[in-house]
């Protein structure tokens, strides 16, 4: 994708973009020519992470963004009004795996529970909400969820399935079902503006996150190349789906 016309880089705005999957993302859209807008809670990690990206080919710019602070969100749509006055891709990648002790459905602890659905799935409300005029003004806007194969219900509920082996989870996992179900809901709500909106699961890459999980074979790079194919899809391209390096994920 390019965006409209050829005198104009397209842009990308990335959540979570300064460490992991997110940072990976960002420079595979930079690598492809894309202004990119590195969003980072802590801007002084951001502007670290996108300096290490910056080249004379790849421009990569860190901006301040808390997923959960709307005044935060608010100001980073200021920012890209005024500075590019148009938004062609946007990737919902922060999210939180959140205190794992207290998310035993039996036990749950539901201040847990909120603080995971704040960044997951309120979160990812709230910047999108922020972001979708900016959208409608591309000629090929798209949205990519960054989800996990753990929020598949189908996957999930598969007794001889390898996910049912995994320990039960009240938080992270319903977060992540419910950030596919929204995916579902804008994909129907933007299609008649040509705006496509995929969740991409990048499956279990070496990162902060799946620190201490044996047998993880895969990079960030790996993990992040499924969002970046989704964010550059051609207007033929799929909406409402779920994608992993194989293809489509059962909901």
């Amino acid at each position: 994708m390019t965006g409209d016309g050829a005198t104009r880089r397209a842009t990308a705005l990335v959540t979570g973009g300064n460490q992991g999957i997110g940072r990976e993302i960002v420079a595979q859209l930079a690598g492809r020519g894309m202004t990119v807008l590195l969003g980072a809670r802590d801007l002084g990690r951001g502007e670290e992470a996108a300096a290490g990206l910056r080249s004379r080919e790849a421009d990569v710019r860190a901006v301040q963004l808390d997923v959960t602070d709307a005044k935060s969100v608010a100001a980073a749509a200021r920012h890209v009004d005024e500075e590019f006055g148009v938004l062609d891709v946007l990737v919902n990648n922060a999210g939180i795996l959140g205190d794992v002790a207290g998310q035993d459905p039996c036990e749950a602890d539901l201040d847990v529970i909120r603080e995971v659905f704040e960044t997951n799935v309120f979160g990812v409300v709230r910047v999108t909400t922020a972001m979708i005029p900016l959208l409608l003004l591309s000629s090929a806007g798209r949205i990519v969820n960054v989800t996990s194969g753990l929020g598949s219900l189908t996957l999930m509920g598969d007794p001889a399935g390898h996910f049912a082996r995994r320990p039960p989870s009240a938080a992270y996992v319903p977060s992540k079902t419910a950030l596919n179900s929204l995916t579902v809901q804008y994909a129907n709500a933007l299609r008649p503006h040509g705006i496509l909106v995929n969740a991409a699961d990048p499956g279990l890459c070496a990162t902060a996150f799946t620190r201490g999980v044996p047998g993880v074979t895969r990079s960030a790079a790996d993990g992040a190349a499924i969002a970046v194919r989704l964010a550059t899809l051609g207007d033929d391209g799929p909406t409402g789906g779920c994608f992993g390096d194989d293809g489509p994920i059962p909901w």
